[in-house]
């Protein structure tokens, strides 16, 4: 059947279809990898059923789309004619750049070249661990996909951060030169709301942290099923800017790296995060995200900053080794603990997969309101957690919050010598007991376990 794709002044229409961001990716995957971990979100690019049914046809070349509102052939051909219009002026970075819009199969998936006098009130908000970070306004926008019928970009209208050092981050439309400095930024979306810590610190959230924590397992198993691991993975590179996003890819890699198997390498991060097994010198995994996962996750929920009372040193390294972990809020309901604990676990085959993580958390959101016991267990934390936000609402923040000076929390070289095997402590005390005669978490579990391998 022949499709038509022409309006009756003889221009070609859009054909693409809304993506549904539950059932599918906003993007194809490459190609296929075998992994048990990957869930039915993913769609390959050799799967041509599965991208129309989800993109629609490029009213061009009439080919599946790759992307939301987006085709990889059809828009590599408009970034490749558009190459001789621009240059950074180096070399390396125009390859990359170039790169990027060849083979970017969704608007986000690729660079661009920004002058930086494009930008409008550029202000400086603050140093991390390697660089400057700015706020900034990008007028033009960003480009968000190819209007076919009109035959021009269309254009996104964003709010950005500057970061002046060159790392891989998640969801960065460009590229620019400080032209005072010399130095090279990247471009993010700008997130009101700063990082996760800042964000339960300073923000009331009712009745939600499900959801968002359900978001944050989502970001975490988008990276896992690119068969990637983050290896810096902690709550000031989680971004609230109305979705949470995971950012700061810096030290991201292939999970299972076969060439560097044999090595041990630096252990870079920040200490409290850290796998135990990361920190003894076993390589990095995906296992180990989770670990981190669950420290975030335990953090969010507790709004208590991780060993903010102790240094980090070679001292909590060992502890940590030994089954230290931070404590868990006396209010936070049961069936979280339980997933807490699980995510932390010294073994790292114990530990949840991102796909499984994440299902079991979009169930609980899903059934929160419907299940009397998830429900009260909700309530009474957000009772307790709003009167906690009310009393350090009413004190000096600079007063409530103190850390010790030796508290870390931008990634360093952690170069920690003769730590012991990873072991689970049999010291519990650190952690909320749970009495004989209530019902145990893990019962909790098992009573969606039917949902849980379901649930697609």
């Amino acid at each position: 059947m022949e499709i038509l794709n022409k309006t009756s002044k003889g221009k070609q229409r859009n054909l693409w279809k809304g993506v549904d961001w539950d059932k599918y990716q906003v993007h194809v995957t490459i190609s296929s990898i075998n992994s048990e971990e990957i869930d039915d979100k993913v769609i390959y690019m050799d799967d041509i059923e599965k991208r129309k049914e989800d993109y629609g046809i490029c009213g061009e070349c009439n080919e599946p789309g790759t992307g939301a509102f987006w085709c990889q052939h059809c828009n590599a051909k408009r970034f490749k004619e558009n190459f001789k219009n621009w240059t950074s002026g180096n070399k390396d970075i125009d390859e990359l750049i170039q790169h990027s819009q060849l083979n970017a199969v969704y608007c986000l998936k690729c660079l661009k070249w920004i002058p930086y006098e494009k930008f409008q009130n550029v202000t400086y908000i603050t140093r991390e661990g390697f660089g400057k970070i700015y706020s900034a306004e990008l007028p033009e926008g960003y480009i968000g996909y190819w209007d076919i019928e009109n035959q021009k970009w269309y254009r996104y209208t964003i709010k950005s951060y500057l970061q002046i050092y060159f790392r891989n981050i998640a969801s960065c439309y460009g590229i620019t030169q400080d032209p005072n400095t010399k130095d090279y930024m990247m471009v993010l979306y700008y997130c009101e709301n700063g990082n996760l810590r800042n964000f339960y610190l300073n923000k009331s959230d009712n009745n939600i942290k499900l959801y968002r924590l359900s978001r944050i397992a989502n970001g975490l198993l988008s990276i896992h099923n690119a068969e990637k691991v983050h290896k810096d993975f902690h709550s000031g590179n989680i971004l609230h800017g109305g979705p949470m996003y995971i950012s700061d890819l810096g030290m991201c890699q292939p999970a299972n790296n076969k060439e560097k198997s044999d090595k041990k390498e630096a252990v870079y991060g920040v200490l409290p995060y850290m796998a135990p097994e990361v920190l003894h010198g076993y390589q990095y995994t995906k296992a180990a995200d989770i670990y981190s996962f669950g420290i975030i996750m335990n953090e969010y929920l507790s709004e208590e900053i991780p060993f903010n009372d102790i240094p980090h040193d070679h001292i909590l390294a060992v502890k940590i080794c030994k089954g230290l972990r931070p404590k868990i809020s006396e209010h936070i309901p049961k069936f979280l603990v339980d997933l807490i604990m699980k995510c932390w676990d010294a073994k790292a085959e114990n530990r949840p997969s991102a796909k499984e993580l994440y299902q079991i958390l979009k169930i609980w959101e899903e059934t929160e309101f419907d299940d009397d016991e998830i429900y009260s267990q909700m309530i009474n934390y957000e009772k307790i957690r709003e009167i906690k936000f009310k009393n350090r609402s009413n004190e000096n923040k600079s007063e409530s919050i103190k850390t010790h000076p030796q508290a870390i929390y931008t990634s360093r070289l952690l170069n920690f010598k003769n730590l012991p095997e990873p072991v689970n402590s049999s010291d519990l005390s650190s952690f909320q007991v749970i009495s004989d005669d209530e019902p145990s978490v893990s019962a909790n579990l098992s009573k969606y376990n039917h949902q849980y391998f379901l649930y697609l």
